[in-house]
């Protein structure tokens, strides 16, 4: 019965070690093939939901990649980051806030998108689901940190394409958070001004109210 139950436990470790082994190949897969484009433009579905303080809000939005630079259109805001700063504007305010990027690891930026789960996470993985015709396998990531406000995230990998189809993270306060991928294109001609914020334009043009917190 010993003997039985220890074959039990070797055999659940290496299964363990086996999903988190595959897991991590596969978001590795997605993280090269990603940063072998130029640039990616996205157009994706963000939702948020809490039940319990029935709380329900879906809102389109769109972002262009181009290595560590973005440039993000989301709620009638606008968000660049020129590889030193993130610069914030609020349109219906009539106002630009610039900040220096988060570095915090939970913070999920734009640029963190391919790469956040390298660090601070263990891995396994879900199911394979079939959804709008695509086969989606997920891949469930759990904090390592305990005090994380994070509960876990959920990664769902479209197996054909290699590309991210959509994220889902579950807070501690069961916030449910979705970004789920509407269109997906790669090495498309844009502009380096769009990841360059224009101070005249918004400060003399549009006289716009400009703030840098220290």
């Amino acid at each position: 019965m010993k003997k039985l139950l220890v074959l039990a436990i070797i055999t659940f470790a290496n299964l363990t070690l086996y999903s988190q082994s595959d897991a991590k190949k596969l978001l590795d897969e997605v993280a090269v093939k990603v940063e072998a484009y130029k640039n990616i433009e996205i157009e994706f579905n963000h939702r948020l939901d809490n039940s319990d303080a029935d709380v329900h809000q879906q809102t389109r939005g769109n972002v262009t990649l181009q290595g560590d630079l973005y440039h993000l259109n989301y709620m009638g805001t606008e968000q660049i980051f020129d590889g030193k700063k993130v610069y914030l504007i609020i349109h219906e305010d009539e106002e630009v806030i610039i900040q220096s990027p988060s570095n915090t690891e939970e913070a999920l930026t734009p640029s963190k998108m391919f790469s956040f789960y390298k660090n601070g996470y263990t891995y396994k993985m879900g199911a394979l689901e079939t959804v709008k015709g695509i086969k989606i396998q997920y891949v469930k990531l759990i904090p390592i940190d305990t005090h994380s406000e994070i509960e876990s995230v959920k990664v769902g990998i479209d197996v054909k394409s290699k590309h991210i189809y959509t994220i889902i993270e579950t807070g501690k306060n069961k916030t449910v958070t979705t970004l789920e991928v509407q269109s997906f294109k790669t090495n498309q001609p844009i502009s380096p001004k769009l990841f360059v914020f224009d101070v005249q334009k918004y400060k003399t043009q549009k006289k716009y109210t400009i703030s840098e917190p220290k």
